[in-house]
């Protein structure tokens, strides 16, 4: 076999204590890691017949600029309680190295991007080999780890047995561009967590350029600001014997101050061009034209590519460093593509070896091109340290603990007037009372929005949760509503106002039945208006196979006062559309229980899935809900409204039928009403979950594979099929479907216009969802 580039430069250019025979046999697996990635993209466009024409794609020259520090971390450093998040373009490097730790069969490394094979970015929930996080949406992978590690820290509150391991974040530089990461890292508990790592791959480029004002200095100073250690991996040791001689300080603030296209285009040039270029015309470059002359040109053109993120002593180094009492950002210099006939190219980023490139580099690294897969001899050096490592990453199999039994009923039948929102809260206080082996496994996370959406009740008896226990300094004050007792049983995180932050840690802490054997019941409570603004990073939490609760409130342009800034029109559409989520909106306060404690229910176990509740500060009569005093009665209903929806009102004889949601109940019920004195009875239908509905009504179609149509029938059974009027607060098309169930005449009401501020009635008649507009749509679809 021939010598990695990494192998090479030491022969180049010899160190002072760089001799290590560990790191030669390191070094020729990170070249089989690079090769292999190399291929699996290689296979998968250029060898795989491409019936549609459509370009397949794949990362190599992103796989290459951290195939060094992945290759480094696992046959280094990692631990079985370690848990890694890998960047989303170094799949192929990610499932290289598993296919090297016999984690991965050799059938699935030609099946990149193909259905049913390799994922384009690591899934936990698709990927035939082991993936610690699911990534692919940009820095919503990267701070994942950040709440996997508050996740593994409640289970141990829950479980009494310490369970702790470094979390780590592979992230590319151009990820550290996106909001969500600074939200992450700037939350206060966050500064707490000393397991968790982040290693950014600054190579300087991103998917269209070299970015020209990525500086690793304003980087370092964030980090640091937040109370993260900083390590920073500039140069690899070759580089760094060349600085060490005369002229050689030089030749460091040439390359320290170099721009960073300047940089790049140093990897494209010949030895005479780096001769010429790299001195500059500055003080120094006397200096530095006389030291790089003692150089061979094979040397100068290893040195120039020398950075630490692709030597493996400097990374070793690196990781010796880490305080384990506070996060830790290692920021390594790497080479896009490095190794590859594309490194340092600015349009490398989704470009591809042709197969000439591919034979050459397979002749540089002494492999085969026609057959690529190649593991090591399992007695070579190389082979036992594989071996070794695969045995030392075993992971003891978790015992899942099987989830509590969730009531159904907790018993309450309210009276007077109440909110859906309030009702949350009084819920959330009889769990505790009725089924306390399941209230231990409730954890609320609001980003400061506790008392304003009626948690202070809960956060007052269970606590708050944090690292250790904090003095509560107003424990005395009479006048204080909300105790604020902090330690490391709470039940309640808090925090910052960030909502992706929230959706961040209620998908990792609805993944602990999976990753650790412990299920919890996470509920994250915000503004309905701002689960747009959370929906894709929560999306894509519950892709990755957490389950977890989103209450939205409150909601809608019933919250009028507020104007149209924290008016929410289309949250209502987002539960009917948003896969592995059952969604309801709650019209009175005993349905809010019975819609939480479902979505408990099909949460913390294989084939769950998430809800949204979308809830209402709107107080409205109970008496309204007319719930029967019989218990099979009462269990009926209560079957109906977590099945979709129910009949509230029937008339005989119905002229039409009046569909409505949520907050709007009582308006339809007062037109009902009204319609009736005017000889023109209708029927009421309460819908609670129109994405349940929608299913079961493609279920009938044949389009789903979903048993529960019985709802349909008895919600808008065939001979009691009327024209239809359907309306909420929120956008109309929500409800409009309805229609098709029986192929009836409709006119849909709802939100479809920015908000205003005033009076509810003002509102609502602004917005044609007031009792009058009810009325009217009825009469003229009757007609």
């Amino acid at each position: 076999m021939n010598q990695s580039p990494a192998s090479e430069e030491r022969t180049a250019l010899a160190a002072p204590g760089y001799d290590d025979p560990y790191l030669d046999t390191l070094a020729a697996i990170e070249q089989r890691v690079l090769w292999l990635a190399t291929s699996v993209v290689h296979h998968a466009n250029r060898v795989r017949p491409n019936v549609s024409g459509i370009k397949v794609g794949g990362h190599q020259a992103s796989s290459a600029s951290i195939a060094t520090i992945m290759t480094s971390l696992w046959f280094g450093q990692l631990r079985p309680e370690d848990r890694v998040s890998v960047k989303p373009h170094a799949s192929p490097v990610l499932h290289s190295i598993n296919y090297l730790l016999g984690c991965l069969d050799e059938k699935y490394l030609t099946t990149l991007r193909e259905f049913g094979g390799l994922q384009s970015y690591p899934s936990r929930s698709k990927d035939p080999d082991p993936v610690d996080y699911s990534t692919g949406s940009v820095g919503i992978g990267a701070t994942a780890p950040i709440w996997g590690a508050i996740s593994r820290r409640y289970t141990e509150s829950v479980s009494g047995t310490p369970n702790r391991g470094r979390q780590y974040s592979l992230v590319g530089d151009a990820e550290l561009d996106e909001g969500a990461i600074w939200e992450a890292i700037l939350d206060s508990s966050v500064a707490e967590l000393g397991e968790i790592v982040w290693i950014v791959d600054l190579n300087r480029q991103s998917l269209d350029r070299v970015v020209p004002n990525i500086a690793a200095g304003k980087i370092e100073r964030l980090f640091s600001a937040a109370g993260w250690q900083v390590i920073t991996v500039r140069f690899g040791h070759l580089l760094e014997s060349l600085m060490a001689r005369p002229g050689g300080d030089a030749l460091r603030q040439r390359i320290v101050n170099m721009s960073n296209p300047e940089y790049q285009r140093l990897l494209r040039c010949s030895a005479q061009e780096l001769r010429d270029r790299i001195p500059g015309t500055g003080a120094g470059s006397d200096a530095i034209a006389d030291l790089i002359s003692t150089v061979d040109d094979h040397t100068l053109f290893r040195a120039i590519r020398n950075l630490g993120g692709h030597d493996l002593a400097a990374l070793r180094d690196a990781y010796s460093q880490i305080d384990d009492s506070r996060p830790t950002v290692i920021i390594a210099y790497t080479v896009k593509g490095n190794g590859l006939p594309t490194e340092g190219h600015p349009q490398n980023h989704s470009s591809l070896l042709t197969v000439d490139q591919y034979r050459e580099l397979a002749e540089r690294f002494g492999e085969n091109a026609d057959a690529p897969w190649n593991r090591f001899d399992p007695s070579s050096v190389a082979g036992r340290l594989i071996s070794n490592t695969a045995e030392g990453l075993q992971r003891d199999a978790e015992v899942p603990v099987a989830p509590p039994q969730i009531p159904t009923d907790l018993g309450r039948t309210p009276s007077g007037t109440a909110t859906t929102q309030a009702a949350l809260g009084r819920a959330l206080l009889d769990i505790k009372r009725a089924a306390p082996d399941v209230a231990r496994r409730v954890v609320t996370v609001s980003p400061d929005v506790s008392s304003s959406t009626n948690l202070a009740g809960w956060v007052n008896k269970v606590g708050v949760w944090s690292v250790e226990e904090r003095q509560n300094w107003f424990s005395d004050d009479s006048e204080t509503v909300m105790h604020w007792r902090e330690n490391p049983t709470g039940q309640h995180i808090e925090l910052g106002i960030a909502e992706v932050n929230l959706v961040g840690l209620i998908s990792e802490l609805g993944a602990t039945w999976s990753r650790w054997g412990q299920p919890l019941f996470p509920i994250g409570v915000l503004y309905d208006p701002f689960v747009e603004r959370a929906l894709e990073p929560w999306s894509y939490g519950i892709y990755a196979g957490g389950q977890s609760i989103l209450v939205g409130t409150p909601s809608g342009v019933t919250l009028a006062p507020e104007g149209g800034a924290h008016q929410s029109i289309k949250t209502p559409s987002i539960g009917l559309e948003q896969p592995g989520c059952t969604s309801y909106e709650p019209a009175f306060a005993l349905e809010a229980e019975w819609t939480l404690l479902a979505s408990m229910a099909q949460m913390g176990r294989r084939g769950g899935k998430s809800a949204y509740l979308r809830l209402s500060t709107k107080p409205v009569d109970q008496q309204l809900a007319e719930i029967p005093e019989d218990p099979a009665a009462r269990e009926r209903r209560r079957r109906q409204v977590v099945a979709g929806g129910y009949m509230l009102r029937t008339a005989k004889d119905p002229c039409a039928t009046i569909v409505t949601m949520g907050a709007l109940v009582p308006e339809a019920i007062t037109a009902a009403d009204r319609l009736a004195v005017q000889g023109k009875p209708v029927d009421v239908v309460c819908v609670t979950s129109p994405g349940l509905l929608y299913e079961a009504l493609q279920s009938r179609n044949g389009q789903e594979d979903n048993t529960e149509t019985w709802i349909l029938d008895q919600i808008l059974p065939p001979e009691r099929a009327v024209p239809m009027i359907t309306v909420l607060d929120g956008h109309p098309h929500t409800l409009a479907f309805l229609a098709n169930v029986n192929q009836v005449k409709s006119r849909n009401l709802g939100v479809s216009q920015f908000g205003q501020s005033g009076d509810i009635a003002d509102v609502y008649r602004y917005h044609g969802i007031d009792v009058d507009s009810i009325i009217r749509a009825a009469l003229d679809v009757m007609e």
